[in-house]
């Protein structure tokens, strides 16, 4: 029987290879994403004209599948080979992609939309479940930082881009971009197909070596077996929803990791209200300008790309900063849109989308490293899983929600009310951050220079 070998901090985590090839296919996902978001709310914000209520339909019928299958995704995830995984989810949103082109309509969009982010729904825990596989834990803020990084770096050069490419081509161009873009980084990943999933025990590591030379699933536990007999379901099917059931009760357990997500559950339900209303209230602004969009987008992730390189050097944040202060630049920037008038310079739309990128920034480091760091290896795509099924009930209710305020109170004003709700919020975790993160991080191996204070 083999002992998982641990692995060793490096002196750059550029010379993990393995991290290389998934930083490279997350910047070419990425990207893609920001060409094809930014052609989709041109197409039927500009384009089509629709209103706020059907625009505010494309969130939910993306958010369905998250809330479906997002804690069996997690599973899942941890069962099985994560590169496998996310190979066929970059096909299968290439193939969907490339299906929108024939769409008439944004009726039609619609359940389109839906089936491309079911398939997205299993790559997010997949590829956390993977960075903390091939990552060792003296490197994992910096992977997290980097990898957030991507996130926002994509949101400035992405709508620039893509506004530039809507200029000169259409949106189909887009769109045809971000299916290319996702066979490559499903091409990247190839050579990490071989890394298997994270094992829990030594006796599954032994049984999954058996499996190996058996070529058949023989790795089930007793009293899995004997629960199995009892309740006439496969072996499988039983050891997957007790893993699931384990994922659930862990975060109950765990105090830090709840209470992050309870935090981020409060702020995304009034964030997502108005996520994917910008062109709503940018077509007040700025009648006709398609472009603005891209321009404020990219502003806010400059904005969180500044804030990331500042925290990647520090390498450290609290939790109440870091979740708090995001929240309440988050909230503050939101607020300030809803005031702008009709008129209102570039020069400052562009300062407030950087405000709400750097709050971005810190909320979004903050709370990927605490879900990561406070979650043994081989649950954290049952963790993100979760997430993933919180963020799409949510998703669910917001985003309709938010269209009704917008009809009835208008942009501007909806703008306003949310960002100081969200802003408010911030400054209570600021104020309460001892109580709220009072358990602190497992202190870092001696031989790293990681020093993160999420106490």
């Amino acid at each position: 029987m083999k002992e998982k070998k641990e692995l060793q901090s490096t002196p750059s985590i550029w010379r993990n290879g393995h991290f290389r090839r998934m930083f490279a296919a997350h910047t070419a996902a990425s990207f893609g994403d920001w060409f094809d978001a930014i052609a989709i709310q041109v197409l039927v914000a500009y384009r089509w004209e629709a209103d706020p209520m059907l625009i505010a339909l494309i969130p939910v019928v993306m958010a369905l599948p998250g809330l479906l299958l997002g804690s069996i995704a997690g599973t899942l995830a941890d069962r099985v080979h994560k590169a496998r995984l996310m190979i066929g989810c970059d096909v299968a949103v290439a193939l969907l992609t490339l299906t929108i082109l024939a769409v008439p309509g944004p009726v039609w969009l619609l359940p389109l939309l839906g089936l491309r982010a079911a398939a997205g729904v299993f790559q997010m825990p997949s590829q956390q479940g993977l960075t903390r596989t091939v990552v060792a834990s003296g490197d994992l803020f910096r992977a997290t930082s980097l990898n957030g990084l991507v996130n926002q770096a994509s949101k400035v050069a992405g709508p620039l881009l893509g506004a530039m490419t809507l200029t000169v081509l259409s949106p189909q161009a887009c769109i045809i971009l971000n299916a290319l873009l996702r066979l490559c980084s499903g091409l990247l990943l190839w050579p990490l197909r071989g890394i298997g999933p994270a094992l829990a025990s030594t006796d599954q590591q032994a049984v999954a070596g058996a499996d190996e030379q058996l070529g058949k699933s023989t790795s089930v536990t007793a009293h899995g077996a004997d629960d199995a007999k009892m309740q006439g379901e496969p072996a499988h099917v039983s050891r997957f929803f007790s893993q699931w059931r384990e994922g659930w009760a862990f975060l109950w357990r765990s105090r830090m990791l709840l209470h992050t997500l309870i935090f981020g559950l409060f702020g995304l339900i009034a964030i997502l209200m108005i996520d994917y209303q910008f062109p709503t209230l940018l077509r007040v602004l700025a009648p006709g300008n398609e472009s603005l969009l891209g321009w404020l987008v990219s502003a806010i992730g400059a904005g969180a790309v500044g804030c990331m390189l500042v925290l990647n050097r520090l390498n450290r944040i609290s939790a109440g900063w870091g979740l708090g202060g995001g929240y309440v630049l988050i909230g503050g920037a939101i607020a300030a849109l809803g005031w702008a008038q009709p008129g209102t310079g570039l020069p400052v739309l562009l300062t407030i989308g950087a405000m709400l990128g750097v709050g971005n920034g810190l909320y979004i480091i903050t709370q990927n490293y605490i879900l990561q760091a406070k979650t043994p290896a081989d649950m954290v795509g049952r963790v993100f899983g979760i997430q993933s099924t919180v963020i799409g009930a949510i998703m669910v209710i917001s985003p309709l929600t938010g269209g009704v305020l917008i009809r009835i109170a208008g942009a501007g004003t909806a703008f306003v009310w949310i960002g100081m709700s969200v802003g408010i919020l911030g400054l209570a975790g600021l104020l309460l951050q001892s109580v709220i993160w009072r358990e602190s991080l497992a202190d870092p191996p001696p031989s790293t220079e990681q020093n993160v204070d999420l106490a």
